[in-house]
């Protein structure tokens, strides 16, 4: 019965699209920041609590923020991962872990009935502060996790984003990927996993949303609730900066397959840049709209040479990187990767048109209310404004930013984050002519 509610819940048409988001924002005294926005309408609760805990705090043990997060909820207090997952279903409510290069998650989505939601809350409590990572569960979740990795070494795609993320960051913490390494995660030991834990699973350390259907007294006492036993710990320490690359390099990696996947790119920028409007709608452009943009035309459009073509920035605590990219057939990718070279040198040289920025900033803010039209969507937006410590208008002068970007601010954005001499190039594909063209 309460799977149905909760259907017919999710079923629902959301409340109407926010004219403005009012996000309060207050610190606990441990240190943990809390952000909170009151909805009316559904009486659903979403909670999302993030931890600089991601992949980049894994040190020389990559794997090791992946496997902790997997590991969270398989027992905590006296209960195992059955208990836990039978306590969220019987009262409706969507308990999910995950991590990013930077972030550790948690996330909860419950009904804000009292005697429903509390009960949700109790054990999203118990899982933070009282994980038993106990070793039946780590040997499991790692064996699991070393059939995946062992899986990923057949998908040319995973070997060619590994590739592409060592070429851009070296040794920096951002080089491997986020669920590890076979050789790093076969050595992890379930210690390792408390140890990660206490050190970053802290009150200090964390970043607290709460979006919903509650007061400001519910959620200072859901907070409260939340964190109660939970170490105030110490604030991660600043990840180093990433250092550009010294010149461009190619990589190709040859393998058994039809298809050869390209990437191009270099770092770009961090969360914060002041730049990042004008790149995000130059992009929008080059390659971030799908079958209008530029690098779609030429590749796709004009030539066949690719199914699909695409460009990205990633912004994230440092500067994440930014990434063109297609996946050709192995005789045509040399000319493809020509002309994405190409059409990335014109856009940086001369910009959009006029016309094309117009209809940019209409298809970009357009379609940004929908962006966060339920409560699980505008709680993953402030989690971000709240980690990464944007303004908390981010999303009402979101529009009047992405309007002031001009040809010129664009062009200039693009030039100067945007160093065709230290382009990385990775392709890995069926033989040897992918290596042309580089």
């Amino acid at each position: 019965m309460r799977n149905s509610l909760w259907g017919l819940f999710l079923l629902a048409v959301s409340q109407a699209v926010w004219s403005s988001v009012n996000i309060e924002h207050w610190q606990t005294a441990q240190g943990s920041r809390v952000f909170f926005v009151h909805t009316e309408g559904l009486p659903i609760a979403d909670i999302v609590i993030d931890f600089d805990a991601g992949s980049a705090r894994d040190g020389k043990q990559a794997g090791l923020a992946a496997l902790t997060s997997n590991v969270l909820d398989t027992g905590a207090g006296q209960w195992n991962a059955d208990r836990i997952a039978e306590r969220f279903e019987s009262v409706g409510a969507q308990f999910e872990t995950g991590i990013s290069s930077d972030t550790a998650s948690v996330t909860l989505r419950t009904l804000t009935e009292k005697p429903l939601f509390d009960k949700a809350v109790e054990t999203l409590h118990v899982i933070l502060t009282k994980p038993t990572f106990s070793e039946a569960d780590f040997q499991r979740e790692k064996k699991r996790t070393l059939a995946g990795l062992k899986m990923r070494e057949e998908s040319p795609g995973d070997l060619a984003d590994i590739a592409f993320s060592k070429a851009l960051y070296g040794e920096h913490p951002y080089a491997h990927p986020e669920t590890g390494l076979i050789e790093t995660v076969a050595t992890l030991k379930a210690a390792d996993l408390r140890a990660f834990y206490r050190q970053y699973y802290v009150a200090a350390n964390a970043v607290v949303v709460l979006v919903g259907n509650l007061s400001r007294e519910q959620a200072e006492a859901t907070v409260a609730a939340l964190l109660k036993d939970l170490p105030a710990g110490q604030k991660a320490a600043p990840l180093p900066d990433v250092a550009m690359p010294g010149r461009a390099t190619s990589q190709y990696t040859a393998y058994p397959s039809t298809q050869t996947h390209v990437l191009v790119g270099l770092p770009g920028i961090d969360r914060k840049d002041p730049d990042f409007f004008s790149l995000f709608v130059g992009n929008h452009i080059l390659g971030g709209s799908g079958l209008v943009s530029k690098l779609f035309e030429e590749i796709r459009e004009k030539r066949g040479l690719a199914y699909s073509a695409y460009s990205g920035f990633k912004p994230m605590q440092k500067k994440g990187p930014f990434v063109l990219g297609l996946q050709t057939r192995n005789d045509q990718t040399g000319e493809a990767l020509k002309v994405l070279n190409r059409t990335l040198a014109d856009f940086i040289a001369k910009g959009p048109t006029e016309a094309e920025l117009t209809a940019a900033k209409k298809n970009i803010t357009g379609g940004f209310p929908m962006r966060f039209d339920t409560n699980k969507k505008l709680a993953n937006y402030v989690a971000m404004i709240g980690f990464y410590d944007l303004p908390l208008d981010y999303l009402d002068t979101f529009t009047q930013k992405v309007d002031a970007v001009t040809v010129a601010s664009i062009v200039d954005a693009f030039k100067r984050h945007v160093d065709l001499n230290l382009l990385q190039t990775v392709t890995v594909g069926g033989d040897a002519q992918a290596k042309s063209g580089q």
